[in-house]
């Protein structure tokens, strides 16, 4: 393929994340969607809503990969993600797979030998790697602005999580294992990037402290998650319309160590007022914090001994990004097919989700059994090289 010719584009799952796709079209890397899969009637009239009339809209995976796309973006719920990966890759089409790579390590792993087996290049969309607090923070680090780090922690305020994770599918465990999987894996995949390591050791606690008492439930699977969201919808025990099943934890922390040595910490809670995420990373020679996680947030670093310094000693404010996660959806979509076209590096990993997703279901296995601790399996040798060489055997 000549590098002015377009990579034919294939999307599997119209619902509310499938709107990722579109960033293809703005990518530098000439794209073009050419085919849109939805198992469901309705997705496939959201298809057409969301993408025209141009693209060939078909009811199959094994239709959408007949049209003869070069990639395919998963954008479906998390509990197809492996199954639909595996059978993409093994077919040769490069992937773009919506976080978390799978649901459990098993399937996981899966994905990652299908890549290695097949050759087909694997991309996993930890798009908070690109987010501007994110990056801002990682370079912060690499700078040495506090040293060597030792700890991370993490808060997670999931103000709109009612809306977002428990009137859908996301609220079962059978779908998704838990939020402290489906949701942390992003922030759990973000503390390893700062830390430079991943969790070798976790021990997890959590409960479902307010949803799984409210009696308003509803069918809402003709709907998607924009049809219901509102900020009116306050406070938590008047939420409506939940998912009839709910088995999931709404609130729920891991403490983890990691390979290196790094004690880090993730709380997660899915009924505050606010909505956003708190690290703290301290290093030998200080530590740095980020309040707001957008544009208006800023990072501070205190790297002299003090008491009570609310300001901290340098202030870092957090640059502004267009588009979806602050910039980061399209951003990660262009370094998804750079990386098609010519192999070019990644700051994403196939290995670093996979491991995100293992911390997760270790953590919620742990906080499901008394708070046991976890030892996180390894991957592959072989697996694990493939992808240290850039996915070239």
């Amino acid at each position: 393929m000549s590098e002015t010719e377009a990579l034919r584009v294939g999307v599997i799952g119209a619902g509310a994340r499938s709107k990722l796709a579109l960033c293809a079209a703005e990518s530098s890397i000439p794209a073009r969607i050419v085919g849109v899969a939805d198992v469901t009637e309705r997705g496939r009239t959201r298809a057409t809503a969301i993408f025209g009339s141009e693209p060939a809209i078909v009811g199959s995976l094994a239709e959408l990969i007949d049209l003869g796309i070069d990639v395919a973006f998963v954008t479906t719920p998390d509990h197809t993600h492996a199954d639909i990966a595996v059978e993409l890759l093994r077919a040769g089409v490069s992937v773009y797979l919506e976080k978390p790579l799978a649901i459990t390590i098993e399937s996981a792993d899966a994905v990652l030998a299908a890549a290695y087996e097949s050759g087909s290049k694997l991309y996993v969309g930890h798009n908070m790697r690109h987010m501007p607090v994110v990056r801002l923070m990682h370079r912060l680090i690499g700078e040495g602005a506090i040293g060597e780090v030792k700890a991370v922690w993490c808060r997670h305020f999931v103000g709109n999580g009612g809306d977002y994770y428990f009137k859908d599918w996301h609220a079962e465990r059978s779908k998704t294992t838990g939020l402290l999987l489906q949701k942390g894996a992003h922030d759990i995949d973000v503390i390893h990037w700062l830390a430079g390591a991943y969790s070798v050791d976790v021990t997890g606690m959590g409960d479902l402290a307010v949803y799984g008492g409210i009696p308003h439930r509803a069918d809402n699977t003709d709907r998607v998650m924009t049809e219901w969201f509102s900020f009116e919808n306050w406070p938590p025990t008047a939420q409506t319309d939940l998912n009839p099943v709910i088995d999931v934890e709404d609130i729920s922390m891991v403490s983890m160590r990691l390979d290196n040595g790094v004690l880090a910490s993730y709380e997660q809670c899915h009924f505050t007022p606010d909505y956003w995420r708190n690290y703290t990373v301290i290093g030998t020679a200080g530590r740095l914090e980020n309040f707001g996680d957008g544009e208006g947030g800023v990072v501070r670093v205190w790297d002299h001994r003090t008491d009570y310094k609310p300001e901290g000693d340098r202030t870092y404010p957090i640059p502004a990004g267009e588009g979806g996660h602050n910039g980061a959806d399209q951003l990660t979509v262009d370094e998804f097919l750079r990386f098609v076209r010519d192999g070019s590096p990644t700051d994403t990993s196939p290995v670093a989700a996979r491991n995100a997703v293992a911390a997760g279901v270790a953590a919620t296995d742990s906080l499901r059994s008394g708070s046991a601790p976890r030892r996180i399996p390894p991957l592959d040798p072989a697996v694990l090289q493939y992808f240290a060489q850039g996915q070239k055997h």
